[in-house]
């Protein structure tokens, strides 16, 4: 019988993936699914007046794609980095327990969608309404690392180098993710302004972007 897309999510929490009780198509769906689901609750702010539900369907596709984008465009550098400490026999079972976090994340995403929801419904402004949503991102993100490190456990004990590894995945992942955000923004959009797939100036550099704002806040401050 095959498993309904919330015991999915169920094995990929538990970490059914690893012992291949869970197929690649699978955790695929649920990244896809649930990450869609967290997405167009987050656009769901300001309402569904005039053209608002066209930014809950954007954000929507939004956050499955920047999690598959920022992981497949991490994947090949992680991949030359294991390869150099000897541990490419072992990037099968590394790409697993990868996939299992990705899907992970999605899944505790999903689970803070009413929180979120509720505070859209309590009168949130918008720049606190960015926040909100960024402190749920990293909560999702440091409940899945303990997903990663769960699924590692084995790997480390095998060869301590994949310790290492596992830090320089976070490093690398986190530095494309961040410029893939950027690039993929607005994913609330503000309300005062037409709803749009991308910004203007998208394909902008995200950190160079954050030492100006951060220039202007202290030269502004002088």
């Amino acid at each position: 019988m095959r498993p309904t897309l919330f015991h999915q999510a169920d094995l990929v929490l538990r970490g059914g993936f690893a012992r291949d009780e869970l197929s690649w198509r699978s955790r695929l769906a649920v990244v896809v699914v649930f990450g869609t689901f967290y997405g167009a609750v987050m656009g769901a702010y300001g309402g569904l007046d005039a053209d608002r539900p066209w930014q809950m369907l954007y954000s929507g596709l939004k956050v499955p794609l920047l999690l598959t984008s920022a992981f497949l465009l991490s994947l090949p550098t992680f991949f030359v980095l294991n390869t150099l400490l000897g541990l490419r026999a072992d990037f099968p079972r590394v790409a697993r327990a990868l996939v299992s976090t990705q899907a992970g994340l999605t899944v505790v995403l999903a689970s803070l969608a009413p929180i979120t929801a509720f505070a859209y419904i309590s009168g949130i402004s918008y720049q606190p309404a960015i926040l909100f949503n960024a402190l749920m991102f990293g909560t999702a993100s440091v409940s899945a690392q303990s997903l990663l490190r769960r699924e590692y456990r084995e790997l480390i004990i095998r060869d301590p180098a994949h310790r290492v590894m596992l830090r320089a995945w976070l490093v690398v992942y986190v530095f494309v993710g961040v410029q893939m955000g950027w690039v993929l923004r607005p994913f609330i959009g503000d309300p005062g302004r037409p709803v749009q797939f991308f910004r203007e100036d998208s394909w902008s550099n995200a950190y160079i972007a954050v030492l100006n704002i951060a220039w202007r806040a202290v030269a502004g401050g002088r």
